[in-house]
């Protein structure tokens, strides 16, 4: 199980409203702030972390949506916040039948993801 991580970001001003919008519909919100970084998370546990500086790699990061309603909400704030489509909301059979994920380019072009692993109910 993972505590926390954390990504480096080019301008962190721009990278909270991004995240902070588009992280809303899972529950996100910025939890602590200070001057170069700044923690995201639920229920007032930091988890997600982004700090000023110069990002080396891009990475993926995936949250865990509560169901594909909340994936699909995730896609629609984070397009609205300014994110760059990489793979609008659907099932992705490949991983494995059940596997509903939406993905967006972050300001920085990280691979920012919400998935959901249960059963569609209908």
């Amino acid at each position: 199980m993972i505590d926390h991580m954390g990504i480096l970001v080019t301008n962190l001003e721009t990278s909270v409203a991004f995240y902070t919008r588009a992280l809303a519909p899972l529950g996100y919100e910025v939890v602590m702030r200070f001057e170069q970084f700044a923690g995201l998370g639920v229920a007032g546990k930091p988890d997600f972390w982004i700090a000023a500086g110069k990002p080396t790699d891009k990475l993926h990061v995936a949250f865990r949506a509560k169901g594909r309603a909340e994936v699909r909400a995730f896609y629609d704030a984070a397009i609205a916040a300014g994110g760059v489509d990489n793979g609008p909301p659907g099932v992705r059979e490949i991983y494995h039948p059940n596997y509903y994920g939406a993905f967006v380019h972050d300001p920085d072009g990280h691979n920012i993801e919400a998935v959901c692993h249960d059963p569609y109910l209908g």
